[in-house]
């Protein structure tokens, strides 16, 4: 009987500890696992089973769940550049197809698939061509003249071939996305202007420096008319390139020499807003640039540099963001094509290099190549004869959606205009994981993130009390959303 008593008592005194050391233990608290909202998640995968395809919410936590080996952490009050916005060029061939070769009900419910923010995936930027491109029915400028003739006055000027196509389906993207911004560019000065005397290549000629500053005022007017607001224009398109087709050379000492002594001033005095831009060609040459805003007088009239990706790496873009942290960057252009046909890898590659990677080094938009092109290609005139539009134009009016459309949409739908790219951790290289992030001018919050791995990678994102994981699969894009 003592024994038994014994071990009673011996029990009740254990349990009095246990208890005792239970108050004061510094055990934390469970996890509150308790969602204080949810991230939308929008995916395209490698493979195409998913195309920009909504996903279920992903819950936001006030506490972090569990530690992860990808982790980053976002400062929102930290904001880098402002976006301009996000799509493609229309050239005269694409205006061409969708207004020519589409019945007015297709015409429409492409242009909403492209334009509307809501139902669509919202582009919010263009590039269209003053003249003929190498994507254009023909060639031409605004002041084409019989060879021995000139027009310093430019009393021919007129736009009537842009008239044809570009202009009325500018005036349908409109309607729909009426603050679209819209970037202009040349491929050639007309060839009476020229040292060639023709279109494809050659110089512009120094003593015609003024009429042609006079050139691109009447351009711009002539669009305004037409109640067309150019927000930007390029000095010249890839002026280190000579072609067949509209192309001029232009060095970068011609170029601050144009803009210093002619255009700049002359938008100056007659108040005109159109950003100038200079460049305009690859990153393998920052030097260009560079060349032009060491000099002051130019500088003063140089709202930025324009990049395309056909040959050098985007950090160029922040080597001269570097130098010149006042003034934007802008990416502008590139094409896929027919040399490559792997919808994974363009995927990739355009997310890693021409969205995340321009944003994550400066550029204010990203723009790619020819919006529509048929199923051969074309139109073309002279120039690439397999590359690849953001959507192709069947003979019976069925689109296809390139990876290139999925592309910017994930940028293009959620990012938009007046968006800022906010600081923001990077993924190790061994994750294989890239991110960017943007706080919208609604305070609305986008993520986007790439997968470029061939197996499922999780990871973590903090802002400081907020905390979401996820798991990306393998070759993939994800787009986060949230408030």
């Amino acid at each position: 009987m003592k024994t038994i008593l014994s071990y009673v008592i011996l029990l009740h005194l254990c349990l009095m500890a246990a208890a005792c050391s239970t108050s004061n233990s510094e055990t934390p608290n469970p996890t509150d696992t308790t969602a204080i909202g949810n991230a939308t998640v929008w995916v395209t995968t490698g493979d195409k089973v998913k195309l920009l395809e909504k996903q279920n919410p992903v819950p936001i936590y006030a506490t972090q769940q569990q530690q992860l080996t990808n982790e980053v952490t976002i400062d929102f009050n930290q904001k880098l550049q402002e976006v301009d916005g996000y799509g493609a060029a229309l050239t005269g061939s694409a205006a061409y197809l969708i207004h020519q070769k589409l019945s007015q009900a297709q015409r429409a419910s492409l242009l909403q698939e492209l334009f509307n923010t809501d139902t669509g995936i919202g582009i919010s930027y263009l590039r269209i061509t003053m003249g003929a491109s190498d994507f254009s029915l023909s060639n031409y400028t605004y002041n084409d003249l019989l060879e021995g003739e000139t027009d310093p006055a430019l009393l021919k000027f007129s736009i009537s071939k842009d008239e044809e196509d570009i202009i009325p389906v500018l005036k349908n993207i409109l309607e729909i996305q009426p603050n679209i911004k819209i970037m202009a560019t040349p491929w050639s000065a007309p060839a009476w202007m020229k040292t060639s005397q023709k279109l494809g290549g050659g110089k512009l000629k120094p003593e015609w420096y003024s009429t042609y500053s006079d050139y691109f005022l009447k351009y711009l007017n002539a669009y305004k008319m037409h109640g067309i607001t150019i927000d930007a224009l390029s000095i010249q398109n890839e002026p280190l390139h000579e072609a067949a087709y509209p192309s001029m050379l232009m060095e970068a000492a011609e170029q601050t020499a144009f803009i210093k002594n002619h255009l700049g001033p002359k938008f100056q005095e007659n108040g005109v807003p159109t950003k100038i831009l200079i460049y305009d060609h690859n990153w393998d040459r920052p030097d260009y640039p560079i060349s032009i805003l060491d000099d002051p007088e130019a500088r003063k009239f140089v709202a930025g540099t324009a990049f395309h990706a056909y040959g050098g790496n985007v950090s160029a873009m922040s080597t001269v963001h570097n130098k010149f942290g006042d003034k934007g960057v802008y990416f502008t252009e590139i094409s896929g094509g027919r040399w490559a046909t792997n919808f994974s890898d363009n995927l990739k590659w355009n997310m890693s290099n021409i969205f995340i990677g321009t944003a994550n080094n400066w550029s204010k938009n990203a723009l790619l190549w020819n919006l529509a092109l048929d199923e051969n290609d074309g139109p073309t005139n002279n120039g690439c004869d397999n590359c690849r539009g953001v959507v192709t134009i069947n003979p019976n009016g069925t689109i296809v959606k390139n990876e290139e459309y999925y592309a910017i949409a994930h940028f293009s739908k959620f990012v938009r205009p007046g968006a800022v790219r906010v600081l923001s951790d990077k993924f190790s290289t061994e994750s294989k994981l890239e991110q960017v992030t943007f706080l919208n001018p609604d305070d609305s919050k986008v993520m986007i993130v790439l997968n470029s791995g061939s197996q499922p990678v999780s990871f973590s994102a903090a802002h400081i009390n907020h905390f979401f994981q996820y798991t990306m699969e393998a070759h993939s894009v994800a787009t986060f959303y949230w408030k």
